[in-house]
């Protein structure tokens, strides 16, 4: 095991990670909307990353939200729901 492994079991890192799951990745409107899992105490944020490709590359969007739920898996399906909203109401304007 790494020790970068070993630290983030230590230090509260062992279950669900800040990495993105782009397997997880939904298309919507052109945009790409891919749930990060974050833990916060017992609980997981509601957290997704909004990315959309431009001409000039790709840009990105970092959604949090202080809404927190049980589970990682009601935390990415409350995130999708959030970003297609931000999606619908804001459009390429999150990029600025």
């Amino acid at each position: 095991m790494a020790l970068g492994d070993l630290l983030r079991r230590l230090f509260g890192g062992g279950g669900a990670s800040d990495e993105p799951d782009r397997a997880a990745a939904v298309e919507y409107r052109g945009y790409r909307i891919v749930p990060l899992v974050r833990r916060q105490g017992g609980q997981f944020l509601t957290c997704a990353m909004i990315e959309k490709e431009f001409p000039d590359g790709i840009k990105s969007h970092e959604l949090i939200r202080a809404d927190t739920h049980g589970s990682a898996d009601e935390a990415s399906a409350f995130a999708v729901r959030k970003a297609r909203q931000a999606i619908d109401e804001q459009g390429d304007r999150l990029f600025r």
